[in-house]
């Protein structure tokens, strides 16, 4: 299921969640830019488990924590950004008009850090750079599948070689969602380091219960 657009209005223009969209495409321009290079580019700002592991027995917690940050803007291709973007631009902007500007920045980072974490703990030996604003993301459904599990989603879904458009609730287009995370997370444990296909799934499951968890406290009460 492809979700294309939500039914469900914001009372404020969410500057914060476009600001977040723009500084992602820029920061992929420049990526693009790099041409092969752009793998250091990766390995510098991207979060490297087993580098990470190796910081922290070193007593180097800025360089082991910064990655956290940076690789939350970093995206390994065109669908890869596309793909974040649609989710963020469709989900995020109720989010911030439920927890308001500078709650929502906090959100978003305290998520996608949680992500990280998460990642790092299931596979710390990986010497493979994670990047994607994905755990991120993920916190952002979590967090709307909590709030709007009624709200009315407009969905894409391939049926054979046709495509249907339906109207669904998103707890049933998150929901979908996340429990093809936690399957495809259950099958990657299986797999040597590195994961499987590259996708870092269980930093997808930490930043979604992340959301769950920390979008009650943070929340406005109007």
């Amino acid at each position: 299921m492809i979700p294309i657009r939500d039914r469900n209005p914001t009372r404020i223009t969410p500057f914060v969640n476009i600001a977040f969209i723009v500084v992602n495409i820029a920061v992929f321009l420049y990526e693009f830019s790099l041409g092969p290079k752009v793998e250091l580019l990766f390995f510098r700002f991207g979060i490297v488990p087993s580098q990470v592991t190796s910081d922290l027995s070193n007593s180097l917690y800025a360089a082991a924590f910064l990655p956290f940050f940076t690789s939350m803007f970093l995206h390994g291709g065109w669908l890869h950004l596309g793909g974040n973007m649609l989710y963020l631009w469709i989900f995020g902007d109720n989010i911030e008009d439920k927890l308001g500007h500078g709650r929502y920045v906090a959100f978003y980072i305290l998520c996608g850090f949680a992500a990280g974490v998460a990642h790092v703990l299931i596979d710390p030996q990986s010497g493979v750079p994670t990047v994607g604003a994905s755990g991120a993301i993920s916190g952002v459904l979590g967090a709307y599948l909590l709030m709007f599990p009624r709200a009315r989603v407009i969905t894409v879904i391939p049926i054979l070689f046709f495509l249907q458009v339906a109207e669904l609730p998103a707890i049933l287009v998150l929901g979908f969602w996340f429990v093809i995370q936690f399957f495809n997370g259950l099958v990657s444990l299986g797999y040597q380091t590195g994961g499987m296909g590259g996708v870092a799934w269980w930093a997808h499951i930490g930043g979604f219960v992340a959301g769950l968890v920390l979008i009650l406290p943070l929340r406005r009460h109007r």
